[in-house]
Formats: C-alpha cells, sequence, structure tokens
C-alpha cells in the first residue's frame, strides 16, 4: 500500500500506453514489419526471411518467477528500471490473442525495440490478430539490456525479458501463462500437440478419437502431431495444435497457437517429415538461425549456428492441419521419451500415467540447455514452464485422466537397448494409428512389470523387446525403478498413490 493508501502500479500499468505515447507503433502490419527488420534479414530460395540471433535457445537458468522464488528488492529494481528505459524508446507493440476456447482466449501484448523488429515479426505469425480486447498478458522483451534476466509475474501477468533476442523467450512467456491460468479454472495446461484421428476398429466401425502428446523438443513430438498416418478417406488424421495445450475438466482441449508453429529445423528431411517440410520451405515462413547462404540456399543439416534452428510456419501451409485448433474431447494420451529401457510403446493404468506424468523422462536438448544436449534427463510434464507445485500438477493430472476415463500410454521414439535397434517413424506412427483403431492385443509382461503389445498389425512386435538388446536387464531394470522411486519421493506435495505406482 502505497502512502496515500492506493496499491502502487502493477509492472502491466507501468508500461507505455500505445493510444497516447508517440514513441509506440502499435500493432503494424506483418509487411511493415518484415520492412522493419530488413536489415537483419537474409532473403531465402523461396523468398522468406531468414534471421540468426545471438542467443539461440531459452535462458531456463536467469529465469525466475514471482511464485516459486523468492524476489530480491534488486528484481524488481530491475524490472522497475527496465520499464523506465523503454519508455524512452522506440518500441513496437503488437497484441495478438492465444487460443480460441471460450473459457482459454487471452489478449497478449508483446513491445520490443523497433530496431529488434524480427523478434515482433517471428512471434506475430505464431498467433491470430487481436479482436481489439484488452490485454491479459504483457511481455517487455529488451534484448540489448546489460544482462540476461527473465522475470516472471504470474498473478498480474506481465514477464520482463532482459538481454536476450531468442524469440522462444517471447512465445513461452505467454503459453506459460496460458497454462497457469488453466491450472487456477481447474483443467491443466500442457506442453503437448493435439491430433484428432478418424479411423476404422477392427470391425469396420468408423470411430474419431482425440490423441495428446506430451513431450520435450527434438523428441518427435511435432512429427507425431502432424503425421497424416498415411490414411486415405474415408480415414483421416489432423493435427490441432503443436506445443501447447490446456486439458480443461470436461474433458475437451483448448489449443494456443492459431496461426503458426515453432518447429525445430535440425535434419528436416522431406522424406521424413513431408508436412512440416512443405510448410518450412514455403514464402510464408519465417526461419531462425537456419544456415543460408549467400545465393538464398537453405541447409536445414548445418548446424553451425545451432542445433535449435526453428522456423515459424503457417498452420495454412499445413494439409495435415485442422482449420479449428480444439479438440472436444481427450481419448488417448502419450508421453514421449528416449529411454532405452523402455518398449515402443506400454499402455499405462491412470497411476502409472500419473508417475509417467512426474518422470518426464527425456533427453536434453538444445533447447534447452544446450551444453547438456544429448544427456538423459527428467522434466515434470516434460514441461519446463510449470508455475507452481510439481507434485500438485501430478495430482491433477491422475484426477482428470481417472475422471475422463482417458488411456495413456509412453511411446519411445529413440533406441531399444544397446542401440542397435531403431524405433523409427514408421514403427511410431503404425503403433499411434493402431492404438487408434483399437487393433493391438496388449499383454502383462512380468519380466518388465509393464503392459505392452502382443501382436500389431504391419509391425513384427517380437523384434522390440527389450530384455533381448539389453546386456543383464533385471539389473538395469531394478536400478532404474529404485532411481524413479528416489525421484518421486522428491515432490513433497505428491500424492503416495503416485509415488507406489512406480514401473
Amino acid at each position: 500500500m502505497s502512502e496515500t493508501g492506493t496499491e502502487p502500479p502493477t509492472y502491466a500499468q507501468r508500461l507505455p500506453d500505445p493510444a497516447s505515447t508517440s514513441n509506440v507503433r502499435y500493432n503494424p502490419t506483418l509487411t511493415v514489419l518484415r520492412e522493419l527488420a530488413r536489415d537483419d534479414e537474409r532473403q531465402t530460395e523461396y523468398g522468406s526471411p531468414a534471421y540468426v540471433s545471438e542467443y539461440r535457445s531459452r535462458s531456463a537458468d536467469r529465469t525466475k518467477n514471482a511464485i516459486d522464488h523468492d524476489l530480491t528488492d534488486e528484481d524488481h529494481e530491475r524490472v522497475r528500471d527496465a520499464i523506465r528505459s523503454a519508455s524512452d524508446r522506440e518500441l513496437l507493440c503488437v497484441d495478438r490473442l492465444v487460443g480460441r476456447h471460450p473459457d482459454a482466449t487471452f489478449c497478449c501484448r508483446l513491445y520490443v525495440p523497433t530496431e529488434h523488429a524480427r523478434i515482433a515479426l517471428t512471434w506475430a505469425k505464431l498467433f491470430e490478430p487481436t479482436d481489439g480486447r484488452e490485454p491479459d498478458f504483457h511481455t517487455l522483451q529488451l534484448p540489448d539490456h546489460d544482462e540476461t534476466a527473465i522475470r516472471v509475474f504470474p498473478e498480474e501477468g506481465t514477464t520482463v525479458v532482459l538481454g536476450s533476442d531468442y524469440t522462444g523467450e517471447a512465445k513461452k512467456s505467454f503459453l506459460r501463462l496460458f497454462m497457469y491460468r488453466a491450472k487456477r479454472a481447474g483443467g491443466l495446461g500442457l506442453h503437448a500437440g493435439s491430433k484428432r484421428v478418424t479411423v476404422s476398429d477392427a470391425e469396420g466401425t468408423q470411430r474419431t478419437v482425440g490423441q495428446l502428446f506430451l513431450g520435450l523438443s527434438a523428441t518427435g513430438k511435432s512429427t507425431l502431431t502432424s503425421h497424416g498416418c498415411w490414411l486415405e478417406e474415408p480415414e483421416h488424421a489432423a493435427m490441432l495444435q503443436d506445443d501447447v495445450c490446456a486439458l480443461l475438466p470436461d474433458g475437451s482441449v483448448a489449443g494456443s497457437e492459431g496461426q503458426g508453429l515453432y518447429i525445430k529445423t535440425d535434419g528436416l528431411t522431406k522424406s521424413e517429415q513431408p508436412a512440416l517440410y512443405e510448410a518450412a520451405t514455403a514464402d510464408s515462413a519465417v526461419l531462425e538461425n537456419v544456415v543460408v547462404a549467400d545465393d538464398g540456399t537453405v541447409d536445414f543439416d548445418d548446424d553451425r549456428y545451432t542445433a535449435n534452428a526453428r522456423a515459424v510456419v503457417q498452420r495454412s501451409e499445413l494439409s495435415s492441419a485442422a482449420d479449428e485448433i480444439d479438440l472436444p474431447h481427450v481419448d488417448q494420451i502419450f508421453f514421449i521419451t528416449r529411454n532405452p529401457l523402455m518398449p515402443p510403446v506400454t499402455r499405462l493404468d491412470d497411476r502409472q500415467a500419473a508417475v509417467a506424468f512426474m518422470l518426464g523422462e527425456s533427453i536434453e536438448t538444445s533447447a534447452g540447455d544446450p551444453s547438456r544436449a544429448g544427456e538423459s534427463i527428467r522434466v515434470v510434464g516434460t514441461n519446463p514452464f510449470i508455475v507452481g507445485s510439481e507434485g500438485e500438477e501430478g495430482n491433477v493430472f491422475r484426477d482428470l485422466v481417472r475422471s475422463l476415463d482417458v488411456d495413456c500410454y509412453v511411446m519411445n521414439t529413440g533406441f531399444i537397448g544397446d542401440e542397435s535397434i531403431d524405433v523409427g517413424v514408421y514403427e511410431s506412427v503404425t503403433l499411434l494409428t493402431e492404438i487408434a483403431r483399437g487393433t493391438i492385443e496388449w499383454r502383462a509382461d512380468d519380466r518388465m512389470g509393464l503392459t505392452i503389445p502382443d501382436e500389431v498389425p504391419g509391425l513384427d512386435i517380437d523384434r522390440y523387446y527389450v530384455p533381448d538388446h539389453v546386456d543383464d536387464y533385471d539389473a538395469a531394470s531394478s536400478a532404474l525403478r529404485d532411481d524413479r522411486a528416489s525421484y518421486l519421493d522428491s515432490f513433497p506435495h505428491l500424492d503416495d498413490e503416485i509415488t507406489n505406482a512406480v514401473y
């Protein structure tokens, strides 16, 4: 409370008002934004712009939020100084809508200095234009600040990004708050892609299932979400969302990005990922840290800048993308892992599903910590953007999948055992399709302690039996189970029912 008895202004209220501030350019068109960023652009052979940033991944170790961290007076003074300095600069102010769902649509306002117009352009192509409503969330990004610090104030919906010019910081600043608001409303924000698959079951009856894919960047989430599953009419697969969704209490899943996708391009090929490749080579794309030669030739295999090269691609360029972004009801949830002791797919009960959610087993990627890329890691919910108690998230996840009667699975999209057996796109897509059809025969495997496929149409599933490819499998499996149990014990708010269901 101030000396006058009134509440001090929030950080959002301290930001320049675009309606009354002469140094703020409000909602310029995409054409104008590209023109403002022309000095930073290298035009590709496809006519699209390509940019190279100084920061090429998120600065997770420099990020604090006001709920999980004790922000100091120094933190608050840093934010106030940044806002004061921004008031004296030429700024771009861009509003976009995150989400379309009646219960999960937010207006997001991004401020960046005009000389960093490429950030505004790239970010603006992910989300749909505003409908004129007042902003719910605000982000101020000052890439040329003298130190790197990201400070998040979830309750007021404000983020300040200092000292980083990575577009991913702007994108995730809003999606982090989108997920936080979903949890406050009784649902759960998920770092997940969503998909609608219409297939014929074993009796020839047509059925439509909603699928969610939880996984860290570079584990195959975008590939599986956008894949058409080689289906022919009347069967059909359509991508709804690629990155962030909100599972709501009624079983519907609210999407977030209505216009574009922010995909990794490392190793992107036309043969393995035809839909994403076509979108990334359209003139509507924006490439970020992708190697582009002087003549405009694009090389997705060259990682001289980073293995975390990106492209913003338009949904309209993806034949597999649906017009809608919301899923009416989720039926199946898949956790994507790269753990070599896991089979290509295993079926989980609701307690095991909560275990999988808490474990979030994957590999570190260049999108998170480039210095640890390739290492085994665990990230709760495969979601590095959780605000609040992680154990409580696990409890909420269990309660939701139990009440909604959702089928849950873990998929290994990496290697089996000693890396001699690779689970490729063909195997993963075949499993997804046959799970949707309901044609897989399952069995409880006593040695692995897991429910695994016994028969899969079109796939020799016995070839992928993990114990056949691991020296002293029983010892390795026991050690993994003990390590998982110890890890789950580190979450004080996690229910014992979940901790005791470790597999």
